[in-house]
């Protein structure tokens, strides 16, 4: 079976994470604070706190912007549960803002309207958490314009973006946003098997995050309250969590972020290999010419959405797992207890009804190109 997503491990990072396994910490040791530090220079963030997966990432980010009980949050429908589960934690309000088909992220239009009409009903969001679907940015200036208009924060989930660029400049960069988290999961761009990071260029944020990741603790002298007592002395000062990243993971995410341009490289050769195997009339989800994509997926749409089912079981039929992302969240049993139909985001659903997942990781050769399209190519 070709799987639709896969990571790629090498001796290097099998080294990395004996050196680990050999040495006096496992956790909350050196490894972590270089994995962030690396995180933070190549996106040109100041600061980074990797936790221990990009949805505890996404919930402390929005603790950290105070995100709380009677806050609205939207999200995109088009993205895995995590982008908005995030925001019910804190006790707060989701809705959603419909997406562009063509790009499967959010609709600056889309948001835009949905801004107006909020505003007229005094609902408007504490923040905005854009998806960069399939590893292609949203467009960060326009909804950072409408973040300075409507004075709501913004998360970036850039849990499929890293090595990503916009406009030029990393993901990650924090120019347009408060707080982006990337995830470091096996079938992402890197991974540290489990894990993610959080990027930001406020030090009052990261101080609030690396407190929220460890059970709201800190054993800062600066952010002591009381005098210090000893080298022991901790304080609890809020409620946290046990978000930590281990050292076994941050050495292996380390030592992925080595070869993570070759990684995107590597998509973006055997994604102009799907479109010069793959019939001209399929649909392909299009590229911003502001964006540099890390393609950690690659989707066509079909013509005929009431043959996507038979497509994707035949296509695992012949050893290929195509699949399907996303179902729109709101259509989640959870979510329709929550209020939300069938029918809320349309551009969402149409999106899903012809969407189809390509395997793409950089252990696929040209010969696995072919022998996909061709499949494909023979069951349309």
């Amino acid at each position: 079976m070709i799987p639709y997503g896969k990571q790629d491990i090498n001796q290097d990072d099998i080294d990395a994470v004996v050196n680990v396994l050999k040495s006096d910490y496992l956790t909350q040791g050196p490894a972590i604070d270089q994995f962030e530090h690396a995180v933070s220079e190549y996106c040109g963030a100041k600061y980074a706190v990797a936790t221990n997966s990009a949805t505890s990432a996404l919930h402390i980010a929005c603790l950290a912007l105070d995100v709380g009980k009677g806050d609205y949050v939207w999200t995109s429908p088009n993205s895995f549960v995590a982008s908005s589960n995030c925001a019910i934690y804190c006790g707060a309000k989701v809705d959603f803002v419909d997406i562009d088909v063509k790009t499967g992220n959010i609709s600056v239009a889309s948001l835009r309207a949905k801004l107006q009409e909020a505003k007229k009903n005094n609902n408007l969001p504490k923040a905005v958490i854009p998806v960069h679907f399939a590893g292609q940015s949203c467009d960060m200036a326009e909804i950072a314009k409408l973040a300075n208009e409507y004075h709501f924060k913004i998360i970036e989930d850039a849990s499929h973006a890293i090595g990503a660029k916009y406009q030029n400049s990393p993901v990650g960069n924090c120019l347009f946003s408060d707080i982006c988290v990337f995830s470091f999961h096996p079938v992402k761009i890197i991974t540290s098997a489990e894990g993610g990071m959080l990027t930001t260029k406020c030090g009052d944020i990261a101080t609030k995050l690396k407190k929220l990741r460890s059970h709201g603790i800190t054993n800062q002298p600066k952010d002591l309250e009381r005098v210090d007592q000893g080298p022991w002395y901790y304080e609890q000062q809020s409620l946290g969590f046990n978000y930590r990243i281990t050292d076994i993971q941050a050495a292996l995410g380390l030592s992925q972020m080595k070869r993570l341009d070759e990684f995107v490289a590597k998509r973006h050769q055997l994604t102009s290999l799907y479109t010069k195997y793959l019939p001209t009339n399929l649909t392909h989800l299009i590229q911003s010419r502001d964006c540099y994509s890390s393609y950690h997926l690659y989707v066509v749409l079909l013509d005929n959405a009431a043959k996507r089912k038979e497509i994707v079981m035949q296509l695992r039929a012949n050893g290929i797992f195509a699949h399907v992302h996303y179902i729109p969240i709101h259509l989640q049993p959870f979510y329709h207890n929550l209020g939300f139909r069938e029918g809320d985001y349309p551009n969402a659903e149409e999106y899903y009804s012809k969407a189809i997942t390509l395997p793409l990781h950089p252990n696929l050769t040209e010969k696995d190109i072919k022998y996909i399209t061709t499949t494909l190519r023979g069951l349309l």
